[in-house]
């Protein structure tokens, strides 16, 4: 996250720049863990009920039985929605993190911070907003990663923009921002999680730290550490969201 302009740089073109580096980030994420989703969804979409066999257990085993069943191919399952998202999440999401947040703190004089609270304000205000527009990627990427369950011939989407097609056929435009009001609760939360703890956790790497600002190793410290601060305060939100997108009628 850059909260720096360049020399002679325009506000626009600051804005710009940033949403172009974060949706070129985002979409590489997006490839990269694919896999790693999709076996994350496969659990949160599975249910047992008691003395019965689970029918993946374990991250690892997840992955190996999807790859054992279905090919390797199906733990890509849902990747070009998934690119789409980032496309648009990733990039509003963390675009407008630093004009929003310069709108909630204010002029601020040299050498100040935005406090936590502010940080953490900009972060739910950015999520909520990035994913309202983003939600119907984010149906059609779980509905695709869902119908893996199923065998090749029940399976009701051919593709993304078949997914699309048929999801307003049935229940309208509407029906691709099912699930909308738990997906904005989950990214708000999980966005002020991430931007605000890596904000936060720059500020202490760099003053108390004595981190330089523009290494790489101290992106990759803090990414880490705000990507385990979002996990962990968004995961239950995370769950309820992948079950109400992908549930049948009643």
């Amino acid at each position: 996250m850059n909260t720096r302009k360049l020399p002679g740089e325009s506000d626009t073109a600051f804005f710009i720049r940033n949403v172009l580096m974060a949706s070129a980030a985002g979409m590489t994420g997006e490839a990269l863990t694919i896999p790693i989703d999709t076996a994350k969804v496969r659990l949160q979409l599975q249910t047992v009920k008691p003395g019965e066999t689970p029918r993946y257990s374990g991250f690892f085993g997840t992955m190996t039985k999807v790859a054992a069943e279905e090919g390797p191919l199906a733990l890509f399952g849902g990747l070009t929605p998934g690119l789409q998202r980032q496309f648009v999440f990733a990039g509003l999401r963390i675009g407008l993190y630093v004009p929003v947040r310069d709108v909630i703190t204010g002029p601020l004089a040299p050498g100040q911070n935005p406090t936590l609270l502010q940080k953490i304000a900009a972060g739910m205000a950015t999520g909520a907003i990035a994913i309202s527009v983003a939600n119907p990627t984010d149906v059609v990427k779980i509905r695709l990663q869902a119908q893996g369950r199923l065998p090749p011939d029940q399976r009701p989407y051919k593709g993304s923009m078949d997914c699309y097609s048929k999801i307003i056929a049935d229940k309208g435009v509407k029906g691709l921002w099912i699930g909308v009001v738990p997906n904005i609760m989950r990214n708000s939360i999980i966005n002020a999680a991430e931007l605000a703890s890596y904000d936060q956790i720059k500020q202490v790497a760099t003053q108390k730290l004595g981190m330089n600002s523009a290494a790489i190793s101290t992106h990759i410290f803090c990414a880490f550490g705000a990507g385990f601060c979002a996990v962990i305060c968004g995961s239950p939100v995370d769950v309820l969201k992948t079950r109400i997108m992908n549930a049948t009628p009643g």
